[in-house]
């Protein structure tokens, strides 16, 4: 009997001739050369229009004669631009949308300069915003300005705008146009600003005389005004593209035992490259009404109280105009896409099924799924072989296949099969831009989301770092540790607004996070001692790790007087106003403590360091304190029980020996991956392998830069001061007869604001942190402050001014 032919399907990787053609309009030089023709003509549009109002008049009789002339030398037209320009300024402006046509100009260029990546433009919003602005200021003006240029060169609205206001004044009449134009623009400014409702409710209901009317009656009352004032703003990720899907591809055969490659099922994903758009909400402010006799129970307080304020609060409003940085900052790499080399599939296919049936291993199925770096072959062993049998020829497979080292999966769990992971001849990058401008990142609502890269079928694998919580990464000398932490930053920093995430960056190599440092003021947390925001010493280490503990422990105490049991919660009921902020309550933003070098944390400052990032682990989940820890030295003295204990989420990049993988991920596997961001990723039962996304280093400098050359806090998120047992303040040691210059000015800031903080008197005198704590020591054995209370500000012993001048005269 004749044995069945199966026909062999080919996959071609090279792009046919509208894929070539595709690629050209995509291409970046292209981009870049229309940009620059677009702004070169905007700017000889420019000269064509401004060269018009001087020299219109004069080449009128030209322009309306014979055409021929136009086309030869001396024409006598004396427009800057010549006759051709000329003949383009006549037409935009007296015969289209008259002086609003120069809005024409500003679009061009605001396109030229986008296709260039010269600036970062919203072009839809350009387009809209001026195609509104030009139509309506084209009919403004040839309604205001009708029947008063009849005998000039100049149309100031344009036909378009005379046309339509002679026909809306026909229909609906003089008082109907003015309506009409001043309802277009008060909805135009509502789009380019929802702060636009705000004044006009104000205007409305005259809340600014009410507002002076209520000082004038508290002033009467002999009290202080005081505005309890909160602002809005929100900010939702523009839609992408609609995704393109590949045709399917059907299985390939090729001869016994059934061989299937499986083509990757994102490769023509489309990535969503628009930044965020602003939405700009209302802001009300009220005068605080007089307080009324409350019970002494501070929880039943809260959870009545309800602020004056009629809109929610939303901390984004201190930094409003934020924007997140665009994808366009990555670098796209050409050989990202991945591919199926046909000829190495089936050669590897060969060899494994040679290799198995050398040792009498009999399979009945294999198919290949190809990744970025790693083709997955999944095989079917026939009835009655031993799986042990294969998990015990690992080398040997590896040995036929010439490869740097090979992983069995045995079995693949949810699937009867057994994996031979074999790493592939020409990898790919997977590049940042594919994965943070993937569609699934950009519309994720994971509470901090983290995209790590590609697994083996091609997919974005993402993870939420507030359901890991905390994550533990290991792995040899330039194996892509620095790569991934990387990538966890970059992650969050294009999802979470500065105002809803800050970094702890603790990085005792003093490099790694040093590009990090130009963001101090939009999201990095630190001591209020002035020091540099990246942690590099040992001692601050320490310290700031307990001034974490300490913020743990304040964030506990509000959500018990909150009745809550996490920060998401707290967080929704602050947004409602119903927590107190007199009372102490505050909006938390997410706190990541990410360290570098663990291991050499651990060498030189031992117990003193592993007890606060214990208790962090352990108890900061629920009060939105997260942390990440990495080391190239994952030894059981480094990589203790206690640290294992509490970090449930593990990555682990390649590793040299079988006993480092079981130190991280209690089985091996990290001591056969390829490097070079290949890495696996723990979280419960079963490792993923993950191509780990390439981030540079220039293209985190560029990320930085944007975000630091947008307006910022005015410092950096301060950590409360913590005090140990150790360096407590003697106050026997403090001479009273050498007071500080600001000790006067100083106490009266404190009884004036009655708050016994260090960081306040630093804010205000702008003086160091070492110098406002020596002027706090001073105050305290003044008997104007009391003695410190951990995070919480210390207590001020005198109530009022003329108590403190009695004790200030027994100074001088």
């Amino acid at each position: 009997m004749a044995k069945k032919q199966t026909t062999k399907r080919t996959v071609s990787t090279s792009p046919g001739f509208f894929g070539r053609v595709a690629a050209f309009f995509k291409s970046e030089t292209l981009h870049f050369i229309i940009g620059l023709a677009l702004v070169i003509f905007s700017v000889y549009l420019l000269l064509a229009f401004l060269s018009f109002f001087f020299t219109g008049a004069a080449d009128q009789s030209i322009l309306d004669g014979d055409a021929d002339r136009l086309s030869s030398v001396n024409n006598g037209v004396r427009n800057y631009a010549g006759s051709r320009g000329a003949q383009l300024a006549r037409y935009l402006i007296n015969d289209c949308f008259g002086l609003a046509s120069f809005l024409i100009i500003v679009f061009l260029a605001v396109a030229g300069l986008k296709l260039m990546r010269a600036r970062i433009f919203r072009l839809w919003k350009w387009f809209v915003g001026c195609s509104l602005l030009m139509i309506w200021a084209s009919v403004f003006l040839a309604f205001i300005f009708q029947g008063q240029f009849y005998d000039s060169f100049l149309i100031p609205g344009g036909m378009h705008g005379y046309n339509i206001s002679r026909w809306l004044e026909s229909q609906v009449g003089t008082p109907g146009v003015w309506m009409i134009l001043l309802i277009v623009a008060v909805c135009f400014l509502i789009y380019l600003s929802a702060n636009t409702i705000v004044w006009l409710r104000k205007l409305f209901s005259l809340s600014f005389l009410k507002r002076k009317r209520k000082e004038v009656f508290v002033a009467e009352e002999g009290e202080t005004p005081h505005e309890f004032t909160h602002s809005w703003t929100a900010t939702y990720p523009a839609k992408g593209a609609k995704t393109e899907q590949p045709e399917e591809e059907q299985p390939i055969v090729v001869g016994e035992p059934a061989f299937v490659v499986e083509a990757p099922t994102d490769i023509h994903e489309e990535t969503v490259k628009e930044t965020p758009v602003d939405l700009i909400l209302p802001v009300t402010k009220e005068t605080k009404e007089p307080a009324e006799p409350t019970f002494d129970v501070e929880q039943i307080e809260d959870e009545q109280y309800q602020g004056p304020e009629r809109e929610p609060f939303d901390p984004r409003k201190d930094l409003s105009s934020y924007r997140f940085p665009p994808v366009e900052l990555m670098k796209h790499y050409d050989n990202a896409e991945p591919s199926i080399d046909m000829a190495e599939q089936n050669a590897n296919k060969d060899k494994i099924i040679t290799t198995l049936r050398s040792f009498g291993i009999e399979i009945s199925s294999i198919k290949a799924t190809v990744g970025p770096t790693v083709t997955l072959y999944e095989i079917t062993p026939s009835q009655g072989v031993r799986i042990a049998k294969i998990r015990n020829l690992e080398d040997d497979i590896a040995l036929s296949l010439s490869a740097l080292g090979i992983r069995i999966i045995a079995p693949i769990p949810g699937k009867g099969t057994i994996g031979i992971e074999v790493p592939n001849s020409n990898p790919k990058i997977v590049s940042g831009q594919s994965i943070i401008g993937s569609k699934k990142f950009q519309e994720s609502t994971a509470d901090l989301p983290i995209a790590l890269g590609k697994t083996i079928t091609n997919e974005v694998f993402m993870v939420d770092l507030c359901k890991m919580p905390h994550v533990l990464v290991a792995g040899a000398t330039g194996q892509g540790k620095s790569v991934g932490l990387n990538a966890i930053i970059t992650s969050l920093l294009y999802k979470k607004h500065p105002s809803e995430l800050k970094f702890v960056l603790v990085d005792p190599k003093k490099v790694e996070f040093s590009i990090y440092s130009v963001i101090e003021h939009h999201y990095l947390a630190k001591l209020p001692d002035g020091g540099d925001p990246i942690i590099t010493d040992v001692k601050k280490v320490v310290q700031t790790l307990n001034s974490v503990c300490v913020e743990m422990d304040t964030r506990y105490d509000l959500l018990k007087a909150a009745h809550v049991r996490n920060v998401k919660e707290y967080n929704a009921k602050f947004t409602e106003r119903r927590l107190n902020p007199e009372k102490g309550h505050k909006f938390m933003p997410y706190i990541v403590v990410i360290i570098d070098e663990f291991g050499d944390l651990i060498m030189t400052a031992g117990k003193e360091i592993e007890l606060p990032i214990a208790r962090i682990a352990q108890l900061a989940r629920a009060v939105g304190i997260h942390m990440i820890i990495a080391t190239q030295r994952p030894t059981t003295n480094i990589i203790t029980g206690t640290i294992k204990a509490n970090f449930p989420a593990r990555i682990a990049f390649r590793v040299s020996a079988s006993v480092d993988s079981r130190t991280i991920l209690d089985r091996p596997g990290a001591n056969q991956l390829i490097g070079r961001g290949d890495m696996l990723f723990l979280q419960g039962a079963d490792p993923v392998r993950v191509q780990c996304a390439f981030i540079d280093t220039p293209e985190v400098a560029d990320i930085t830069n944007y975000i630091a050359k947008q307006p910022g806090y005015p410092t950096a998120f301060y950590l409360p001061e913590y005090v140990g047992e150790e360096s407590g303040s003697d106050l026997t040691d403090i001479d009273m007869g050498r007071l500080d210059p600001l000790f006067e000015e100083g106490a009266r800031l404190i009884v004036i604001h009655q708050q016994g903080s260090t960081s306040l008197i630093q804010r205000k005198f702008a003086i160091g942190y070492n110098r406002a704590g020596r002027l706090m020591d001073q105050l305290e054995k003044a008997g104007i402050v009391g003695p410190t209370q951990g995070s919480k500000p210390r207590d001020v012993l005198i109530q009022d001014e003329n108590s403190l001048e009695m004790i200030l005269n027994n100074f001088k």
